[in-house]
């Protein structure tokens, strides 16, 4: 089935623009951007608009399967915008891989939140053989897992190995010091840097740079 394009026109300013839209209409509280491409001019709204330039992942308190968690991991690595994560409540499990593996500098985590990582579980049953082809499986996929951490947080193979034997609970400021994430945030990024112009600006130093 093809969609039927419809030809709407947008006032900008004191110019109207024609453009194409699958929709009948556009909704008036969704902001639409006009983009030049080297086809000519796109409309998209506001919200695919953002996820062209940043992607912002909250991480709450769901553990999931390996499986998925990596599916998802990829998929963050593969796409372009910058990833900023936040851990909100607790990231547990995958989850704090997740947390991790967002772009340097942009990994966050509110003061009160908890990290936990461990190594992978899970449990099977049937003959001898299939358990072992599956314990060899998710010895692999520990392996890996630790490969990532070890990539994301710049700690040793050992290091990481240790850290994941059992489930071992994090504060924010403990994930910091392993490099899980960058900052807690206490206030809004902002707020922070405002006040720490503020700060500049009251410094002795501060006031010689400016006289």
């Amino acid at each position: 089935m093809h969609s039927i394009l419809t030809k709407l026109k947008i006032q900008f300013g004191e110019s109207i623009r024609s453009i194409y839209t699958t929709s009948k209409q556009l909704y008036p509280l969704i902001p639409i951007v006009v983009e030049q491409s080297g086809r000519g001019e796109r409309a998209y709204d506001i919200y695919s608009r953002l996820l062209k330039e940043r992607i912002i992942c909250l991480m709450g308190p769901v553990r999931g399967v390996i499986t998925a968690g990596l599916g998802i991991y990829d998929t963050m690595q593969y796409v372009t915008p910058p990833i900023a994560t936040w851990c909100v409540g607790q990231a547990c499990s995958m989850a704090s891989l997740l947390l991790a593996s967002g772009t340097h500098g942009m990994r966050h985590s509110l003061p009160n939140s908890r990290i936990m990582v461990h190594q992978p579980s899970g449990g099977v049953q049937g003959q001898a053989s299939d358990i072992l082809i599956h314990a060899e499986e998710i010895l692999k996929l520990k392996k890996n897992v630790n490969r990532l951490y070890v990539k994301h947080t710049g700690q040793s193979a050992e290091d990481i190995e240790k850290m994941m034997e059992r489930d071992k609970f994090l504060s924010p400021e403990d994930a910091k010091r392993y490099g899980l994430i960058d900052r807690v945030l206490e206030h809004p990024i902002i707020a922070d840097m405002k006040k720490d112009d503020k700060n500049q600006d009251e410094s002795p130093v501060g006031n010689q740079l400016r006289g």
